[in-house]
């Protein structure tokens, strides 16, 4: 099956209206930190509507991605926003292309779980702004007894943003297999294919490994008595080398009495060395 991925769009500012409270600065960058799909899967639904029901029109859209901050520029104001990268199912895909669900919001619980900060557990697409927007956002916020949205959250401390236009565009990607998938499946092969071996292969393979381990046990000991002996050796002939060296100097300082001595000196011409 093809997957998707959306481009990173816009879906929350700094100060915007919520149906409960104005979104602060630091629940968004808490957002961008803490989210993880592995921790709490963000889906995409219709209006923030949750059907139990897969094929119903209130099933889910597909998966929030990631999210990031960005600082932007509106109306000449430095906020900051957060952005968002979706992985839509075929329908969403269907819609887009027909110009539907143009909006979105988020569901952004400020307390998560018992974490204390910010989350984000939901994301919305609709057709109407009106119906996130920020007259009905401030009313619900007045009147939570009266909300529309009262029913639809996803806990007691989650609120839902304001509904934002959103240009989506949708790339395909190559579903790869992860690195550890990969490497399971290389030592699979190398191990016979994808076709389980039988006990007595798998026994021959156990027997080669413990030969292995017993081959290089004491190898640790082996490298540590062979770096003693190396050590032990090279004392030995720095030892031998300043022997020699010794013996060299004592040698060149000893006369030789195996030499001839030279005669006496007797005088030259007709003149006698005289004798007392």
């Amino acid at each position: 099956m093809k997957k998707f991925r959306s481009n990173w769009f816009r879906v929350a500012v700094e100060g915007a209206t919520s149906d409960k409270r104005t979104i602060k600065r630091s629940w968004l960058e808490q957002a961008a930190k803490n989210f993880n799909p592995s921790t709490y899967g963000a889906r995409i639904w219709l209006e923030h509507f949750r059907s139990l029901l897969p094929d119903s029109p209130f099933k889910a859209y597909g998966d929030v991605l990631a999210v990031k901050t960005e600082e932007v520029e509106i109306n000449g104001q430095k906020k900051l926003a957060l952005f968002a990268q979706v992985e839509p199912t075929p329908d969403l895909i269907a819609m887009n292309k027909a110009k539907q669900k143009i909006y979105t919001s988020i569901e952004i619980d400020d307390s998560f779980s018992d974490t204390g900060e910010a989350y984000i557990v939901g994301l919305a697409v609709t057709d109407s702004p009106a119906s996130l927007g920020t007259d009905v956002l401030s009313f619900s916020a007045q009147k939570p007894e009266s909300s529309p949205f009262k029913d639809r959250h996803y806990s007691a401390t989650s609120m839902f943003t304001e509904a934002v236009e959103t240009e989506l565009r949708f790339e395909e990607v190559e579903d790869k297999p992860s690195l550890s998938a990969q490497l399971f499946s290389k030592v699979q092969a190398l191990l016979g294919g994808k076709q389980a071996r039988d006990d007595a292969e798998f026994a021959q393979i156990g027997q080669a490994v413990e030969a292995i381990a017993d081959h290089v046990k004491d190898l640790p000991d082996q490298i540590a008595a062979e770096k003693k002996f190396s050590g032990e050796l090279n004392t030995k002939v720095e030892q031998l080398s300043r022997d020699l060296v010794e013996l060299k100097t004592t040698l060149g300082n000893t006369q030789d009495h195996s030499q001839a001595q030279r005669p006496p000196v007797t005088g030259g011409g007709k003149q006698a060395l005289a004798e007392f």
